[in-house]
């Protein structure tokens, strides 16, 4: 019998979440309500009457001091208008309904598998006196914000409707469907090429028409046929598990087919035409050989490109990993939901790298579209400033639940973002260079190891993730690829599986990511050559998964080990002790097949080398054409100049992101050195993180990144370049020494293979080969090797009419060793009379530049990066760093010098006297143009008097120029010979910094 338990606050409590929700009512969809009280409402199965009357009277799922609980609907102690109770679809994780299961059961002494517990949110209206609230306005509003229809479902009622009958019918979420055991047959045999398409599509297989040609061909092959009728399997056709393996292994996402297609590339520029094989080979993976081979001796690369991070010499006895994933479609049909699993899932990328790396750091990016949109949205498609929030929240709750610190993170805005946002999230992991006598950065399943699955249980939320995600975003795309995380959950996983590495408990590890068992299993068979794996032991949330659902599901918080079986007893008992499920479901074997049976019954069986190497090669064709830009001219009355800079300031892409960074915790483990906001108020913006992850050490790592999606309307070449440049030179503004870092690449891009729907695929190809040889040229100039990388594809959408492509984007992050924290440095400024030293030129690239964006003009010279001369200077402010010689150090980046100059004054609340006449500029330019141009490789810096000799003489040799003093004025002064350009003071430029979003 189904039971509903309603708690609320005491009438006489201010319901500090209802106020909440109507603020958030009135700022993203401008409707006014009075007032609105929330009720949670738990919907239990399994319990008897006493029971239920119990998890009441003993306060069980409430508060009795602040809350009120009840098996009858609560009382109406305030005025409604209305009643919208919001909670999931059947089939979507409730993660606060398991915990809510797991404490009454723990208090009722009952098995909680006996149990099922759903959980819902019911709203309580008052509309505005003024304006009352319509049926359509209140299904409007609970659609829009309240509710997130693909994952979950709302009930209305009216005041009337709930005088004449109080309260919702209990509604559970359970799931139903046909019987576990039913495997169907994908007739390929019997099709054309036009239902072989149509089956792709219907069937979210993302396979292209050849591919699905490759798979039809492999089962029909006569000798295949007599195997396959061996194992009882159908001949000439693939089960519906098999072909849902191969979809989901093949997948872009999975298998990066773009990256690895043979391009014909044609420079119309030059004239030139090459054929590139395999961008990820030719342009990332051998330029970090070559660079490992130059270093020889001082390779500090460990493991690059071939585990789930990768991996670099940290200190004696600890290597370091990173990686950061993008969970981009997800995000876009539930920012939370997808959000969360981004940061949940890319914290088990180290936990599954080598034999385990302890969790040290996050970091997070994201590309939206303005947050005060204020035009009509395509079908599909949620409100940008939902989506910021969503996001924000996802992210903070997997990040401060897992007791994981984020230290460090940006954000993006361009309205071409609406169409898809990026999600970037990294962590950073530290690992013991040797675990039990062997290199803590290596694994290897054994032939008879056992598979383990590991954390929480299936279901059938994250189907299709994979495949998904390798297609554009569209009015169909299936809600089931949205996955919810689990911290909690996942926390007590990662404490276990450290406990186990320590006591050398499996030889291998990795996560259930995308492609769940599937991927995860398939991909460590290739360690032994084959597996068995019995999916009808894996432990389900609920009944109704048939087969292919329990092998692809990517429900979260699951890693997959391989366990020697002398010590499977032991892993289990530790397991259960510490109270982590964990399953033995099958064992890895030599046989050269991937094979998954249901019980006694063989539903998949697919060849090794087939499943993960038969997937043919793309072939496809790139045209780089120069866009066409004219000159322009960036200028502003000089009067204007202070009003301007306020401006400037107060930009999105510039602005204050303390609302975002406040609600991340950066100091838990109490491990950060340099955080993300500095200075005397901790509201100046930082370059990059430093902690100390050892905390018996004084050995840090830094984490910095560079994203300029901007200059890729003008050359994806400069793009990277740029970003590149501005990752290096982060690291090296905090004291991070540009001859120990490592990138991670990470490519997201809208569809660069040419087709009706995409019409201009060459030309996105093209910007795709040109960004690769730019991370390939620099990689190699700037001695920087990438261990790591992702590329997300078909990041478009189609709705309503209209395509949305993102802007070709790629976020660089980079990870290197500091030697002392002690001796880092903060971008503030410190003291009245330092000097202040512009370092580098400035050359008239207003291209992409926010100056020209915030006039409305478009064109001009994107920045060029010359990393010869950057990485000398780069290397000169890390040994003045070390020598404790700079007082503050700051990159010129978004807005250039004017705005460098602003930040700096706010983190210090001290003014500058600044010359502009001795700024170095390589060519003619405008005033506002040497304020505001984005040259590249800049750093600002300042220097105690008695040290500004060493800066004097390095300006001897580098582009190195005096230009200004820190005063004690409380304002920042820019003047060009007698003239003053601007004067404004730093609390004005703070509160313009800082208002932007200040919600």
């Amino acid at each position: 019998m189904l039971y509903r338990v309603e708690t609320g606050l005491h009438a006489r409590l201010t319901d500090t979440q209802g106020r909440k929700t109507a603020m958030h009512l009135e700022k993203a969809l401008g409707l006014r309500v009075a007032a609105i009280r929330q009720i949670k409402v738990y919907t239990v199965d399994g319990l008897s009457a006493e029971q239920a009357a119990r998890l009441v009277d003993e306060g069980i799922w409430h508060d009795p001091i602040l809350q009120c609980a009840s098996l009858e609907p609560l009382p109406v102690t305030q005025p409604a208008d209305w009643f919208v109770e919001v909670g999931f679809r059947p089939g979507v994780t409730d993660n606060e309904g398991r915990t809510a299961r797991d404490t009454a059961a723990m208090v009722l002494e009952i098995p909680r598998e006996s149990l099922r517990v759903y959980t819902s949110v019911q709203y309580r209206i008052a509309g505005d006196a003024a304006a009352p609230l319509s049926r359509e306005q209140v299904e409007g509003l609970a659609r829009d914000l309240l509710c997130n229809t693909l994952i979950q479902r709302f009930r209305v009622k009216s005041a009337d409707e709930w005088a004449a009958e109080p309260g919702f019918a209990p509604q559970a979420a359970q799931v139903t469907g046909e019987a576990c055991d039913t495997v169907d047959v994908v007739a390929l045999s019997r099709m054309d090429d036009a239902a072989l398409q149509k089956a792709s599509r219907d069937n979210t297989w993302a396979l292209t028409l050849e591919e699905m040609h490759c798979i039809r061909d492999q089962f029909s092959d006569a000798d295949e046929s007599r195997r396959r009728a061996a194992l009882g399997l159908p001949q000439g056709d693939p089960t519906d598990v098999e072909m849902e393996v191969l979809a989901q292994t093949w997948s872009e996402h999975c298998k990066h087919k773009i990256f690895a297609s043979r391009i014909d590339y044609e420079n119309r520029e030059t004239g030139r035409r090459e054929e590139v094989d395999n961008l990820y080979k030719t342009c990332i993976r051998d330029a970090t050989t070559q660079l490992r081979a130059r270093m020889g001796d001082r390779d500090y690369c460990k493991s690059v490109f071939k585990d789930n991070a990768g991996v670099i010499a940290f200190i004696n006895g600890y290597d370091a990993c990173i990686k950061v994933e993008t969970h981009n479609s997800p995000s876009a049909l539930d920012p939370y939901g997808g959000a969360l699993t981004g940061i949940v899932g890319v914290n088990r990328d180290p936990m599954g790298t080598g034999m385990g790396a302890e969790l040290v750091c996050n970091t997070d990016v994201f590309c939206f579209a303005s947050p005060f949109y204020d035009k009509p949205l395509p079908p599909r498609l949620l409100h940008p400033r939902r989506v910021l929030e969503g996001v924000r929240e996802g992210v903070e709750h997997g990040g401060n639940k897992s007791g994981v610190p984020t230290v460090n993170g940006s954000l993006v805005f361009d309205e071409r973002y609406l169409g898809k946002p990026l999600v970037y999230c990294g962590t950073v992991g530290i690992l013991p260079a040797e675990v039990n006598g062997r290199p803590g950065w290596e694994k290897k399943a054994e032939v008879g190891d056992v598979i383990v699955m590991t954390g929480g249980r299936i279901g059938k939320d994250g189907i299709h993730g994979a495949t998904f995600s390798s297609e554009e975003l569209h009015e169909g795309s299936p809600a089931t690829a949205v996955q919810i995380g689990d911290p909690i959950t996942q926390r007590k996983m990662y404490d276990f599986i450290m406990r186990a590495r320590d006591l050398g408990l499996y030889n291998a590890i990795t996560d259930n990511g995308a492609g769940g068992l599937s991927s995860s299993v398939g991909e460590m068979a290739e360690d032994t050559g084959g597996c068995v794996l019995d999916i009808a032991r894996a432990p389900l949330k609920y009944d109704g998964l048939r087969p292919w659902e329990i092998l692809l599901s990517e429900a979260q918080e699951r890693m997959t080990l391989a366990v020697p079986p002398e010590k499977l007893d032991e892993f289990m008992a530790l397991a259960k002790r510490m109270d982590v499920e964990a399953t033995a479901l099958g064992h890895y074997t030599d046989s050269g097949y991937f094979e998954v049976r249901y019980g006694d019954r063989v539903v998949a069986s697919l060849p090794m080398d087939f499943m993960h190497d038969g997937v043919p090669q793309l072939h496809l064709k790139a045209v780089w054409e120069a866009p066409a830009v004219r000159d322009i001219r960036v200028e502003v009355a000089d009067a204007d100049e202070g009003a301007f800079l306020k401006r400037m300031l107060s930009r999105l892409n510039i602005c204050s992101k303390e609302y975002i960074v406040r609600q991340y915790d950066h100091e838990v483990r109490g491990g950060s050195a340099v955080k993300p906001l500095v200075g005397v108020l901790h509201d100046g913006p930082s370059d990059a993180g430093v902690l100390r992850p050892v905390l018996e050490s004084d050995a840090g790592l830094v984490v910095s990144h560079g994203i300029c999606p901007k200059f890729s309307d003008y050359d994806t070449y400069w793009m990277m370049a740029n970003a590149m440049d501005e990752a290096v030179r982060n690291a090296v503004a905090v004291g991070g020494d540009p001859d120990a870092m490592a990138g991670v690449d990470n490519f997201c891009w809208c569809d660069p293979v040419q087709s009706e729907k995409t019409p201009d695929g060459h030309y996105k190809l093209a910007q795709l080969v040109r960004a690769c040889k730019a991370l390939q040229q620099f990689s190699l100039a700037f001695g920087l090797p990438c261990i790591s990388g992702k590329d997300s594809m078909k990041n478009d959408y189609t709705g309503g009419g209209e395509k949305i492509s993102i802007p070709p984007t790629v976020l660089f992050s980079v990870i290197g060793v500091i030697r002392n924290v002690t001796a880092t440095q903060t971008s503030d400024f410190k003291k009245p009379g330092d000097q202040i030293y512009l370092l580098g030129g400035t050359w008239r690239e207003m291209a992409g530049s926010e100056a020209a964006d915030e006039l409305g003009l478009r064109g001009g010279r994107v920045p060029q990066v010359d990393a010869a001369s950057a990485r000398l200077r780069y290397r000169a402010v890390h040994g003045l760093i070390g020598q404790r010689a700079l007082s503050a150090c700051h990159d010129c980046s978004d807005g250039g010098l004017a705005v460098a100059l602003a930040e700096m004054c706010i983190g210090g609340r001290l003014g500058a006297d600044v010359d502009l006449d001795a700024v170095a500029a390589l060519e003619a330019m405008s005033r506002t143009e040497l304020l505001y141009s984005e040259s590249a490789s800049r750093l600002l810096v300042s220097v105690k008097p008695e040290f500004a000799m060493m800066l004097d003489m390095l300006g001897q040799w580098q582009l190195c120029r005096r230009i200004g003093v820190v005063t004690d004025t409380g304002s920042l002064n820019v003047r060009s010979g007698s003239s003053i350009v601007l004067n404004e003071t730093v609390e004005d430029l703070a509160r313009a910094f800082k208002r932007t979003l200040d919600w």
